[in-house]
C-alpha cells in the first residue's frame, strides 16, 4: 500500500509551512519547530483554527484529509495564514477543479507584506531622530 498525499507550501511574513494532506478522518497533526505541539493548544484562539480551516471549510473537505503541517517562523497569526495557504494549494493538488473557488475566496494569493528593514541614520525603518535647528 502506498501513502498518497498532497503537499503545499505557505509563506507570511517570516512564517513558512509545509503542508501535507492525507487521505484520513480530519486529524490535524503539528510540528513547531521540529517539536510535535497539539493543535488545540498551540493555536488556542477560534479565529487563528478558523483561519487555518478556511480552504477545507469552503471546498467541504474536513474530514476527507489528516493534515500534518511544519511550521517555523514568525508568530501565531502569520504562521496560521502560512498554515492556510499551504492547505489551499495542496487542495489544488488534489483537485483543479478547486482552484476557482479558491481563488475568488483570495487563499491562493501570496501576502508580500514583510518588515521593512531599519535605514541608518534613523531609528527605525522611518523614524527619525529629533530635528533641531540651534
Amino acid at each position: 500500500m502506498s501513502l498518497v498525499q498532497y503537499y503545499g507550501t505557505g509563506k507570511r511574513k517570516t512564517s513558512i509551512a509545509r503542508v501535507f494532506l492525507r487521505t484520513g478522518k480530519g486529524d490535524m497533526t503539528l510540528y513547531v519547530n521540529k517539536r510535535p505541539r497539539p493543535f488545540q493548544d498551540y493555536f488556542h484562539l477560534d479565529s487563528l483554527r478558523y483561519i487555518i480551516k478556511q480552504p477545507l471549510l469552503l471546498t467541504e473537505t474536513e474530514s476527507k484529509f489528516d493534515i500534518f503541517m511544519r511550521i517555523g517562523g514568525g508568530g501565531a497569526k502569520g504562521q496560521a495564514e502560512a498554515i492556510r495557504l499551504g492547505i489551499a494549494r495542496a487542495l489544488i493538488e488534489f483537485n483543479r477543479e478547486l482552484r476557482p473557488v479558491l481563488k475568488a475566496a483570495n487563499l491562493l494569493t501570496r501576502d508580500a507584506r514583510i518588515k521593512e528593514r531599519k535605514k541608518y541614520g534613523l531609528l527605525g525603518a522611518r523614524k527619525a531622530p529629533q530635528y533641531h535647528k540651534r
